[in-house]
């Protein structure tokens, strides 16, 4: 098997989760070469009840029980066997030719193991107010002229982000090993209403370790069906303080980063970037301060330390 396809969804909006599966159903790659896993991450109503998979041979759904991308992520890892895993999330459409060419770039870049899109265009429900407009990025947008991979693990531009993460099987195995040494999957990536993040960076992270390298290319397009209330204030704020939380921990497992706390020196920094920028840029960065705060506070409170590098994955 070439290719496992592994969609995590909770609590889908199901128009868009059927988008998402019709862009699948219109891959260009032959379906005898791919499989198909939908995992059910605790949503409220089983999604198995109302979507239909009969039109692929060997698609199946999967319910995962513990909430949380991460243990969405690993359930599929666990119960799929193709060379390459590809993580589709359940607002994200993949262009027809996607999984074509990640085949063809698994060959053409036998060093990249970890690797995604390079074309993450929005679909808008509404149209994004104004001020929100400077900080889309925030929402897994991004567009590459050009192929980037590094073996730099601090590369954030070459990172591969979440919607259409290719994965090549000895990573995700190995992902599988350093989550449970982590001991941070709590907030790590998505889980129910809160917004961490990390686990694409945590992905690129052993890709390394592993002596391989990961990256963005042009070709893999993936267009990000983005729901109105994604573009609200209070979600903004949440997604930036979810982020640098988990963000934070996850630097300071893999590389010792200790993160900052909120001080009345760096209080001072916001009150000045306020009046330079505006109150909603200081909201925006004063959120990103309580999360790296409260990073701080849970390394200590739960002891955490790095992991030892000298420890093979």
């Amino acid at each position: 098997m070439d290719i496992s396809v592994i969609v995590c969804t909770h609590n889908p909006r199901t128009e868009y989760l059927r988008r998402v599966l019709d862009g699948l159903a219109g891959q260009t790659l032959p379906k005898d070469r791919w499989e198909l896993l939908l995992v059910d991450n605790a949503s409220a109503r089983n999604v198995a009840d109302t979507i239909d998979l009969s039109w692929h041979a060997r698609a199946i759904h999967v319910r995962e029980d513990t909430l949380g991308l991460t243990a969405a992520r690993l359930r599929g890892i666990a119960e799929t066997h193709g060379a390459l895993c590809v993580f589709v999330d359940d607002d994200s459409v993949l262009s027809p030719d996607y999984l074509a060419a990640a085949c063809a770039l698994q060959a053409q870049y036998p060093w990249v193991a970890a690797f995604g899109a390079g074309s993450l265009e929005p679909e808008f429900e509404i149209e994004p107010p104004r001020e929100i407009r400077p900080h889309l990025r925030r929402l897994a947008l991004r567009t590459v002229a050009v192929a980037r991979w590094s073996n730099n693990a601090r590369d954030d531009e070459s990172v591969p982000w979440g919607a259409g993460l290719c994965v090549r099987r000895p990573v995700a195995d190995a992902y599988r090993r350093v989550v449970e040494k982590l001991a941070v999957a709590a907030v790590l990536d998505r889980r129910g209403r809160h917004l961490f993040a990390g686990g694409d960076d945590a992905f690129s992270w052993v890709a390394v370790s592993l002596g391989h390298g990961f990256g963005v290319f042009p070709e893999l397009r993936v267009t990000h069906l983005i729901r109105a209330e994604r573009l609200r204030r209070d979600y903004l704020m949440r997604l930036i303080r979810d982020h640098a939380l988990s963000h934070s921990v996850l630097q300071f497992m893999i590389a010792g980063a200790q993160p900052q706390r909120l001080d009345a020196f760096k209080l001072g920094r916001l009150l000045l970037h306020g009046l330079r920028r505006g109150a909603f840029s200081m909201r925006c960065q004063w959120a990103a301060a309580i999360g790296e705060s409260r990073a701080a506070r849970i390394i200590i409170e739960e002891r955490l330390s790095p992991l030892d590098p000298t420890v093979p994955l």
